[in-house]
């Protein structure tokens, strides 16, 4: 590589690789950015439609402990005794535990069920 005498690299700048100016490849990336930007400050942002809903997903398919609690009004130790006696079937991902929305819905039939024969 044949480099001219009157041009010295700087140390601290990089070559781009790819065939746009480097003074036009970051006047777009600060026009992206500005655009996003805006786009979070808008009123059009809705949280309840960010990227960790997932699209057609009409139900939450796995639920905590505390919220199949919550759904049926009882205790830990309530939903430990129906999973013991197979009423409800708990999944473990790593250390925690889970239930799937088509159990608690058929927990949820039964037990609607015991309640009007009470």
């Amino acid at each position: 590589m044949h480099e001219d005498s009157n041009q010295k690299a700087s140390p601290y700048t990089a070559p781009i690789l790819f065939p746009i100016d480097p003074a036009e490849y970051w006047q777009r990336i600060r026009q992206i950015i500005k655009e996003e930007v805006a786009l979070l400050k808008s009123a059009a942002f809705n949280p309840s439609t960010s990227i960790y809903q997932t699209p057609g997903l009409q139900y939450k398919p796995l639920y905590k402990m505390s919220e199949v609690c919550s759904i049926f009004g009882v205790t830990k130790p309530t939903v430990y005794d129906w999973c013991k006696h197979g009423k409800l079937k708990p999944v473990k991902i790593r250390s925690r535990v889970y239930f799937l929305w088509q159990d608690i819905q058929l927990l949820m039939e039964s037990y609607g069920k015991m309640e009007k024969a009470a």
